[in-house]
């Protein structure tokens, strides 16, 4: 979906949050431009937002808050104009982004400063006295990760964080949340002395996603698939979250990162979490989350010979001609970062005893595709030898997450004539020919949650531990170790050769990316 798509239909539940302040702290960054303050737009324009509401940037630019507003809203008229990033062709409503530019404040100051959170609660004081937004105030860190600690212990200090009644105080923290196991715990450990977890919203915008919201609907609103989603039924699933785009601008951060941190802690375990977490006794958010951490904790820590890595080549993508990781800007020339990583999971429970789950995402593969598949387990082939059957086509249950949004059951068909053949079809449901849904950039659903003070789609603090748990010991492994061979994966194809074998152990084999 994008910014400026055109479509009708909203929850027709939904009431707009409670008045309060919003306070972003990276307010010039690209995740406010791209996503914040588009996400606000949408909100405002669907109702959702009170109308005593107000939006406070703070960032070390000096800058007035006609100057913050002037330059988003340049950010966004471009970005419809050259038809670039998340936007779609098509214009602004004026008088919708007027109201929205008109709630808008900003407050000049260094995160580490502890004057800037002298001025900032003043500045929150004097709006809040204003508007009349009872106390409330939600705090975005649209940051690095190393400004999160820090920013959390002196909004403790300057005493922003402390709630009374009503007036409640709750902060957004983006990920990624740690670079490890060691690291995560340590974060939670600092940001829990000055806040409790009900005031935390750990955020994960894969969770915004309509059709990641929809796998709890599909299994627990359906007495087709929940009978047979176990291990009775089902022979593997394969998790794939396949990007085009290589590190491009971003090597300072990738470079010490890689595909697995970057990806499979967080977005990849939150499809495992929807696709295998028990059913919660209600959707209740302390429901939710305890069965996701189940889960989680239920995985098995992953060993070396269930994990590869792997690295773009040069290649082509659509007729056009790319450079290697180690060529891109920024890059060391002997890099070992991994810009692939598949993974075979073992999750030691009732359910999934045995059930391999296949895990993979990189970077230049041969198209944008995220899907969640599920195998079924053969059916017996007894009844078809005197026939011209010499196969069975496989049963598959599709969730596509984007950028095709829908499900597909593929199943086998008798072909029209006098004879037994056998074909494997598919049926097919689209989102887009079904639902007109509304207008968002993936954070809408996620930011209006924090205000409402849902906190379902957010991760806590035991479940962000436990993904790291499970794959420690490979960033270990992979850390200390050079990769011989790389680069492995030549830009456009599928990934390493290696992903492949690591299937055929088990005679099974990663389906066509987007197929």
């Amino acid at each position: 979906m994008s910014l400026y798509e055109t479509h009708d239909v909203a929850d027709p539940s939904a009431t707009p949050a409670p008045s309060c302040a919003l306070v972003i702290f990276g307010a010039r960054g690209d995740l406010t431009k791209r996503l914040v303050v588009p996400a606000l737009y949408n909100l405002l324009k669907l109702g959702l937002l009170p109308d005593r509401f107000a939006v406070v940037g703070v960032d070390h630019n000096e800058q007035t808050a006609e100057d913050w507003r002037h330059g988003l809203h340049d950010f966004v008229e471009a970005a419809v104009k050259q038809k670039a990033g998340e936007f779609h062709p098509g214009a602004l409503d004026e008088t919708v982004w007027n109201q929205l530019a008109g709630r808008m404040s900003y407050v000049t100051g260094d995160f580490l400063d502890a004057e800037t959170y002298k001025r900032l609660g003043k500045h929150l004081a004097d709006t809040d006295a204003t508007h009349n937004l009872g106390g409330r105030v939600l705090f975005y860190l649209a940051v690095a990760e190393r400004f999160f600690g820090a920013i959390v212990d002196r909004l403790g200090a300057a005493g922003l964080v402390k709630e009374q009644g009503e007036a409640w105080r709750r902060v957004i923290i983006e990920k990624p949340f740690g670079h490890d196991y060691t690291s995560a715990v340590a974060l939670n450990t600092q940001v829990l002395k000055t806040l409790r977890e009900h005031q935390i919203y750990r955020i994960d915008h894969f969770l915004g996603k309509e059709t990641v919201q929809n796998i709890m609907a599909l299994r627990f609103a359906n007495g087709l698939f929940e009978p047979i989603w176990n291990r009775d039924r089902i022979d593997h699933v394969q998790i794939t979250v396949a990007e085009t785009v290589g590190v491009e601008t971003r090597a300072r951060f990738y470079e010490p990162t890689g595909a697995l941190r970057d990806m499979v802690p967080n977005h990849l375990f939150q499809l495992l979490a929807m696709t295998a977490m028990e059913p919660p006794i209600s959707f209740d958010a302390n429901a939710v989350r305890d069965k996701r951490g189940e889960l989680f904790a239920a995985v098995r820590t992953l060993s070396q010979r269930d994990a590869v890595r792997g690295q773009y080549g040069a290649g082509r993508i659509d007729d056009r001609e790319l450079p290697a990781y180690r060529d891109e800007p920024g890059v060391a020339r002997d890099s070992n970062t991994e810009t692939f990583a598949a993974l075979r999971l073992t999750i030691d429970n009732w359910r999934w005893a045995g059930v391999p789950f296949y895990l993979r995402t990189g970077k230049r593969l041969t198209r944008r595709y995220t899907e969640i598949a599920i195998r079924f387990k053969d059916a017996p082939y007894a009844l078809f030898r005197e026939t011209p059957v010499d196969r069975i086509g496989d049963n598959w249950l599709i969730l596509q997450i984007q950028p095709d949004e829908g499900i597909r059951l593929r199943f086998n068909a008798k072909v029209p004539g006098p004879h037994m053949v056998l074909e494997n079809v598919s049926m097919n449901f689209n989102y887009g020919d079904w639902f007109r849904q509304t207008p968002a950039v993936g954070y809408e659903t996620l930011i209006y949650d924090c205000l409402t003070g849902d906190a379902t789609l957010f991760q806590r603090a035991d479940q962000v531990e436990a993904a790291w748990r499970v794959v420690q010991p490979v960033i270990d492994a992979w850390t200390g170790t050079k990769k011989p061979g790389f680069p492995d994966y030549a830009a456009g194809s599928a990934g390493p050769d290696e992903a492949d074998a690591m299937l055929r152990r088990e005679g099974h084999a990663w389906r066509k990316i987007g197929r």
